[in-house]
Formats: structure tokens, sequence, C-alpha cells
């Protein structure tokens, strides 16, 4: 029986494909409540978990990374072929549910063999590319859908620009005050998020555990007031650094994942994290000043690059990670020194990430979903 449109939405691997799916599916359910939503996804167990809390319908790929070295090959080449399959089963499933199946591409790994088996099953197909660098996936991706949205723009592309996605869920929607008490914290104190994203970031990690034991006298902004922590370490054991905050008599928060991180923008007054498109669009749509500290071993550079708009309007400072506890500290420390004793440097930063404008993304491909792709005709195989 026929039941309005399907949207499958493909990627995973990190929650950095993941929310942005979320956030769009969110506002086709808004808009179209009887709308079929379904996702692909990597086995790896984050996925699970981030989609089952969501409460939306999905299924895994056995898809791997693709890599040039022999064994990751063969794992590659191993996963193309069963996640095409199972991406087929699905499509042709939802074919016999919906009048209409259209597949989404979030980027990555798991979205090519996604993609791949759109164009064999006929179907309309989209790519939503979120960082200022499309990586080998979404550029080969790119070739082979109907359509290319992008939330950044791309120099070389004439790709639409959505704007930054971002879920409902990080989104502030509490007093800060209130936000703070949500993680244990004092209402009325400063407070410093520090995120490495859904899966952490060890030399991140290692740099705050180095930093807090041997400068004790930085935790304090210019009124006097001590700052406090929310930290979100990923699943590695964090033990140290709780052991740490305490012996340096600095309240914190510390925990692998943060379930309400809309309370955690919230409650932040400065962030410290990555620059992963996700983390990038949070501090944009919820004006928290940042310091970035992009992932070094990416080759192409692409989170030093998504901070460069925070960066430009002076909402943000970006700083190289060394990967080394040690340098890192004294390379971060004089730029937490000047913001964390200036509160005046910090509200004008929030002011100045105002200026970059909203962050509606997600009902900016939503509306391209629903509006401007119902009954065109899907590209061939």
């Amino acid at each position: 029986m026929s039941n309005g449109r399907a949207f499958v939405f493909v990627g995973g691997g990190t929650g950095g494909h993941l929310f942005p799916g979320l956030a769009i599916a969110r506002q086709i359910q808004v808009r179209e409540p009887d709308a079929i939503v379904h996702f692909l996804c990597s086995g790896r167990p984050l996925d699970g978990q981030i989609l089952g809390d969501a409460g939306v319908s999905f299924e895994c790929l056995q898809a791997q990374p693709m890599s040039v070295k022999p064994r990751g090959l063969v794992r590659f080449l191993a996963g193309w072929g069963p996640s095409v399959r199972g991406a087929r089963q699905c499509i042709q499933r939802l074919k016999k549910e919906a009048d209409e199946v259209v597949v989404i591409a979030m980027g990555g790994f798991v979205a090519a063999p996604g993609v791949q088996a759109g164009r064999v099953e006929r179907v309309q197909s989209l790519l939503v590319n979120l960082d200022a660098v499309p990586g080998k996936a979404n550029r080969w991706i790119a070739g082979r859908v109907d359509r290319v949205l992008s939330a950044v723009l791309i120099n070389d592309r004439d790709w639409q620009v959505t704007g930054p996605i971002v879920r409902p869920e990080a989104l502030a929607a509490t007093q800060s005050g209130e936000a703070r008490r949500a993680f244990g914290l004092d209402e009325d104190r400063p407070t410093l998020l520090i995120t490495g994203g859904s899966q952490g970031a060890g030399s991140i990690n290692a740099m705050m555990l180095e930093l807090i034991g041997s400068q004790p006298g930085l935790m304090v902004d210019d009124k006097g007031l001590p700052w406090q922590v929310i930290h979100q370490t990923g699943m590695a054991d964090n033990q140290a650094l709780v052991r740490a905050y305490e012996g340096a008599s600095v309240k914190a928060w510390v925990g692998g994942f943060i379930e309400g991180m809309g309370d955690a923008w919230s409650a932040a007054d400065l962030a410290i994290g990555r620059s992963g498109a996700g983390i990038v669009a949070e501090a944009w749509a919820n004006r928290v000043p940042a310091i970035f500290m992009p992932y070094p071993h990416h080759r192409d550079q692409h989170q030093r690059i998504n901070a460069l708009a925070l960066e430009g309007v002076g909402g943000a400072v970006i700083v190289e990670d060394v990967n080394e506890p040690r340098a890192n500290r004294g390379a971060i420390c004089q730029v937490l020194s000047r913001l964390m004793h200036n509160r005046a440097a910090l509200s004008e930063m929030g002011k100045a990430l105002e200026q970059l404008g909203p962050a509606d993304g997600a009902k900016v491909v939503a509306g391209v979903l629903l509006d401007e792709m119902v009954g065109s005709k899907a590209r061939g195989c």
C-alpha cells in the first residue's frame, strides 16, 4: 500500500555524518508527518547508539573505509558488494511502501555504496556535503547523484549552499544557569566546554590533563570567579581527568558522551574542540566563542578550513594541534589566559558570530527534498 514518500539517509562511522541527517529528517517530518524516514549506517556501535537514542528506524551496512593499504583495500572491497546489495534490498522494500524513494547521502564511506544502490534501483539521490573541503567519497558521489547541496561554500564547485546543519538537540533552549545545574555545576560561574566530538579527541584530553596540573591560576576570570568545566572525553578512560580536576579544585562534569548538547552549549561561555563540520556549526548556531584545534592528520586540512569563517569574523581562534601534550599546553595557555581573564573579549566574540547569519541548513535541505525533487526523473545507471 502506497504511503507518501520515503527518505533513505546513508552515512555513518561518526556522529558528524549522522546528526545532520537526523536534523534534516526532523524537518522533513515536521512538514510531512507521513513521510517514511530510514537510515543506513555503519556497523560501528556508536552509529547504533545515536540512531537508537533518536528513535529512528535503521539498519547497518558492511561498508568499510577506502584504503590504499593492502589489508584496508581488501576490507573495503569485501564490504562493497554486500553493502550495495543491502542498500538495494532496503530501497526495494521501501518502493512497496511508498510512492517515491529518495536516497540522501550524508558523506563518507557508508554513503558511497548507498548511492550506487540508488543508481541501480533508479531512484532519486542527493548529496549533502558538510565539510569545506569535500573528501574523496563525496567527490565520487557528487558525479553520481541528481543534486548536490553543501553546508558551506566550495570555491571550485557550483553546489547550492544551505548554511550550517544543526540538530535541534544541540541548540541552546534553556537559560545558562539552568543548563549548568543540569551538569551539577554552579549556575553563576563561567563555564568552559571541551569536546572532541562523539568519538573524543585524545590529544585534547591529554593537553587538558597537562594544563590542569600545571596552571592552577588559569581557571579564574577577571572578577575572581573560578571557571568550571564540561568535558566530553569520548569513550576512552577518563578517570585521570576526573582526578586532575578534583586535585586542582576545578568543578567539572566529565563524561564520555553528552546527551544534552543544547544544555552544554547554553552553559558554555567558551568552547575548546576539534573543528569538524558539526562542532563548527554548533558554535556558529549558539554564538559561543571557540578555540578550535583541528585534527592534525588530515592531508587536506579540512577541519582547519571549516573553522576559517568563524575565525574570520573574530568569533574563534584556531590553534594547531601538534599532538604533544606539553607543546599543546604552551600553545593554548596563552589563548586561554587572554580569553578566560577577559569576559568582555568573550562577549565581543559572541557578538561577532552574529555576523554569520542563521544556521538553518536542515530546513533548506528539507525544502529542496520536498519541494524541488518531487517526481523528477532519477539519474540512470
